[in-house]
């Protein structure tokens, strides 16, 4: 039997917490010096969002994770997909809406970023989420004769950036 001090406990789980890196940042976590892990847009908006402007929920994924990424072929570990995963599920609670939902979809932009501006050399896809379900359901939702063919088209030029 093994009997551990409670300094050494404590120890133990001080270092088991610190090696537990944050890698997915709400909005209204960050600020706007955090441009090295958030990158210049993700820093921005966190920091528009604590002073109160009009932001819409989001959440960032740091460069730290886009570097794990990169590192591990292009392969994502379970700490990082949970992470986004939670984000996620904050974010349709936020919007009362689901990503997929066929009645009244969830739709989100995903912006690329870095540390100091590149415009134009990011990736930038917008309306994810749009399907062949949720166009019609949307379209039923907002009862307005054209959407189907805007969304389609909405829907197209997601698919092209992809």
């Amino acid at each position: 039997m093994f009997h551990f001090s409670t300094m050494f406990i404590n120890k133990i789980f001080s270092l088991v917490v610190m090696t537990q890196e944050k890698f997915v940042y709400s909005f209204k976590e960050g600020n706007k010096d955090m441009k090295e892990i958030l990158g210049g847009k993700g820093a921005n908006l966190a920091e528009m969002t604590s002073i109160g402007l009009p932001v819409p929920p989001g959440f960032t994924i740091t460069t730290t994770a886009c570097d794990f990424y990169y590192k591990n072929g292009k392969k994502l570990n379970e700490d990082i997909k949970i992470q986004i995963s939670e984000k996620l599920d904050e974010l349709e609670s936020d919007m009362g809406k689901r990503l997929g939902d066929k009645n009244d979809p969830l739709l989100v932009s995903v912006r690329s970023g870095a540390a100091s501006s590149m415009p134009g050399m990011m990736d930038t896809i917008l309306n994810l989420g749009l399907n062949d379900d949720t166009v019609e359901g949307i379209a039923k939702k907002q009862e307005i004769q054209d959407l189907p063919l805007i969304l389609t088209e909405d829907l197209c030029r997601c698919l092209e950036m992809l």
